[in-house]
């Protein structure tokens, strides 16, 4: 039979304080999800306040960050606004202890007459609510009214029908509606804004838009004829099919071609209610004095320090529990500080380290990266993997080539010829460039373009090209093929 009984076992685990899981949290958070924490905390911890007094203004100190940067050796290829933290911070502390202040807008003039609202996006309807509201403006019966909103129920985000009118029809047959009267409100709703949208498919969207042309509109009646008998061999650039069916030359297919290509096969597209989302950057990459400067994007988060008001309470207070509640805020928000500032040096120390590994990229463009792991980083800065991988993860660096995110400068590696090792990223850029540069009358094949790298002593088989091309979302050289 068994007892209950009480045991004493000794043994040793790991576990995470909570200043280190904090930490962590932020190293993950990106810059839009950082700005919702810190605005958390300001809701919840009263030690913790905003920094609107800056020693220095923008200007001066952007001045100062250059007169500096001007002292710099030719020989130092990196310069970092990062500084070592102590392990205690005052209470006291201020951003612009650890951070300067930097804009490197600062020389381009401001425009006073700028409207505040003038980057404000407004309120955007989906496609059926733009269709909608056409409808409500035009004087339908009951029936038909009940039919349009039906069809444009029936309309997918690219303007085209989802289902076919015959069962559209059959929906209807409390309405006693017949099929005619669906096709003709069908037809008043591929006539709207955008034109085109209720259409069947592709052939009857492009011939839709061509019907409401001027009738002198050059080469419009083949237009018409191409968009209804050929459109899948238009699709496959079997131009020489098109011109001995239709008995056209070369330079008259051309220019129907164009006229085709002018047309949206997208209609619905254009009404969107998605809004456009902005990239923050979390770190900016500038040329200073032949070197390259890594500074943190202060604007992407508020400047924090300890409200003196509260602290100063705390050395003349006794032991209540309103003044305990006050001591733990403040140790809680000194440790969020900490956490902060561990995180933003982590982030200069990793977006450092890879512009040292890839300043060819900054200086000679995609074709001159070099290969990059995770390991190598993690390595060089004796951090672990995961630390590495959080940091890359969501993080954003502008440079003067575009605004990147930090897993971009990582990639694979091929073997070379000579014995060295070629990005993929950069084989990738290559490839881009051969089919930008190709002849648009004969393009490149998968194997040519193997062939091509070969002789440059890149060693990339043509699977491996033509897995490149769909990560560019290149179509093969069939696709590519034009007049």
């Amino acid at each position: 039979m068994l007892k209950p009984s009480l045991q004493l076992r000794v043994g040793q685990s790991l576990s995470m304080t909570p200043q280190l899981q904090q930490a962590i949290k932020l190293l993950q958070l990106s810059s839009l999800e950082l700005q919702q924490e810190i605005q958390q905390i300001f809701e919840t911890n009263p030690m913790l306040e905003r920094d609107e007094e800056s020693a220095l203004s923008n200007q001066e100190a952007a001045e100062e960050t250059e007169d500096a940067s001007s002292n710099v050796p030719a020989e130092q290829d990196i310069t970092t606004t990062k500084e070592q933290i102590s392990d205690e911070l005052p209470i006291d502390s201020n951003w612009e202890d650890i951070y300067q202040a930097s804009n490197i807008y600062s020389e381009a003039p401001q425009e006073p007459s700028r409207d505040v609202y003038e980057n404000e996006s407004g309120a955007s309807n989906s496609l059926q609510q733009h269709l909608l509201q056409q409808i409500d403006l035009i004087n339908l019966s009951d029936v038909d009214r009940v039919i349009g909103i039906t069809l444009i129920d029936e309309i997918d985000n690219n303007g085209y029908l989802t289902d076919s009118v015959e069962n559209i029809h059959q929906g209807l047959v409390e309405t006693f509606a017949e099929l005619d009267e669906v096709e003709a409100v069908l037809h008043l709703i591929q006539h709207l804004d955008p034109i085109g949208t209720g259409a069947k498919d592709l052939s009857d969207c492009l011939e839709i838009q061509l019907r409401i042309l001027p009738s002198d509109t050059p080469y419009l009646e083949q237009a018409v004829g191409v968009v209804k008998n050929y459109i899948e061999v238009l699709g496959s650039h079997n131009t020489k099919l098109i011109q001995r069916r239709m008995d056209l030359s070369e330079a008259e297919l051309q220019t129907t071609i164009e006229l085709i290509q002018s047309l949206n096969p997208r209609p619905g597209a254009q009404i969107s209610s998605i809004s456009t989302e902005y990239v923050v950057p979390d770190v900016f990459v500038v040329r200073r004095s032949n070197s390259w400067r890594v500074e943190l994007n202060t604007d992407s988060a508020p400047k924090l320090r300890i409200n003196n008001t509260y602290a100063d309470l705390i050395k003349r207070a006794d032991s209540s529990i309103d003044n305990n509640y006050i001591r733990t805020q403040l140790q809680e928000a000194r440790w969020f500080i900490k956490s902060l500032h561990s995180r933003n040096e982590t982030l200069l120390r990793v977006a450092t380290s890879i512009i040292e590994h890839q300043r060819k990229f900054l200086d000679y463009g995609p074709e001159a990266m070099k290969p990059l792991v995770l390991r190598n980083i993690a390595e060089e800065l004796e951090l672990h993997e995961s630390t590495v991988s959080r940091v890359t993860t969501n993080k954003y660096m502008h440079t003067p080539r575009g605004i990147f995110e930090f897993k971009y400068f990582f990639s694979s590696h091929v073997g070379t010829s000579d014995g060295g090792v070629c990005s993929a990223t950069a084989i990738r850029a290559m490839i881009k460039k051969l089919i930008e540069e190709e002849n648009n009358a004969k393009p490149l094949s998968d194997s040519k373009i193997s062939n091509l790298l070969d002789e440059k002593g890149i060693n990339v088989a043509r699977r491996t090209v033509a897995k490149y091309r769909e990560a560019l979302s290149i179509p093969p050289s069939n696709e590519r093929k034009q007049l």
